[in-house]
């Protein structure tokens, strides 16, 4: 593994798509299969303190001059995967989101409307000459969007605790993922979408998830999809990390309207409220 920093980087969770070799065209594909050759690459702390390092100087670089040429990798079954991080796209799309985050006042602070100017007026430009671009990784901060749990299984759930004090030499974080083949993903977004516009008709999960439904659309069919808690672990007690089945019970509230079990989908639906609203408590305290 790279050297990298002690200090930890929170709280983002992260939505990947890992898409075989065969899914680039050359000479993208010649540069993945040299990097994942490398014995060592950087992990998504390292991808978010870059991030957060552009934002330092003054005036603030909000989005990379140049596309970053990394990615994460997986064998699956013999197979090489990748999931670049596009670091300079996923910047822009960002940036396009945080004036419905943050007050004007905070926002023309954190990025004085010059420079977000310049950088919608670069995106444009870059958007000309890349009409088909799309991210491989879609990023929450301080939750997991409920549309994201009807991709996987609560039998994809990957749990480990981890070992020793955080921040020591050493140190394993927790770690709490899903993974799931593309096919499956897909077909769950269908079954999803099919039960919820029957029993609800409209409302944001269903936006949510005819959203990340297309997005899915975009990649290789033998991809992998990979919903990973990523930074959340830091904030979250152990308990509560090894206690969340958030998934199972988004599948539990989907087919409890599938059978047309208005309470039973609404036990489920308590549960995840009153689970992430803890969250949001920590949030709030920081």
């Amino acid at each position: 593994m790279p050297k990298v920093s002690s200090v930890i980087v929170p709280y983002t969770t992260y939505l990947r798509v890992y898409e075989p070799l065969a899914a680039f065209p050359e000479p993208e594909r010649g540069h993945w299969a040299r990097y994942a050759r490398r014995p060592e690459r950087p992990s998504y702390q390292d991808e978010l303190r870059r991030s957060l390092a552009d934002l330092l100087p003054t005036p603030p670089v909000p989005v990379p001059v140049h596309e970053s040429g990394d990615a994460f990798v997986l064998d699956i079954d013999g197979v090489v995967c990748v999931c670049p991080w596009r670091t300079r796209l996923r910047g822009w799309q960002a940036l396009g989101d945080l004036a419905e985050e943050l007050p004007p006042a905070v926002l023309d602070a954190v990025l004085p409307p010059v420079v977000r100017q310049q950088a919608g007026r670069d995106y444009e430009r870059w958007l000309d000459r890349n009409p088909d671009a799309r991210p491989w990784i879609r990023t929450a901060t301080w939750q997991v969007p409920l549309d994201w749990f009807v991709l996987v299984s609560d039998e994809e759930r990957e749990y480990a605790k981890g070992a020793g004090d955080l921040g020591a030499a050493g140190a394993e974080p927790p770690v709490l993922r899903y993974r799931t083949p593309m096919v499956q993903a897909r077909r769950r977004v269908a079954r999803g979408l099919r039960a919820l516009k029957d029993a609800i008709e409209e409302g944001p999960l269903i936006d949510g998830l005819v959203d990340v439904g297309r997005w899915l659309e975009e990649f290789h069919p033998r991809s992998l999809v990979e919903l990973d808690y990523g930074g959340l672990v830091h904030v979250l007690p152990a308990g509560e990390l090894e206690g969340d089945h958030s998934a199972a019970d988004v599948a539990e509230g989907i087919e409890a309207l599938r059978r047309g079990d208005g309470a039973a989908a609404g036990e489920a639906y308590g549960r995840l409220v009153e689970r992430w609203r803890s969250v949001r408590d920590r949030r709030s305290a920081n």
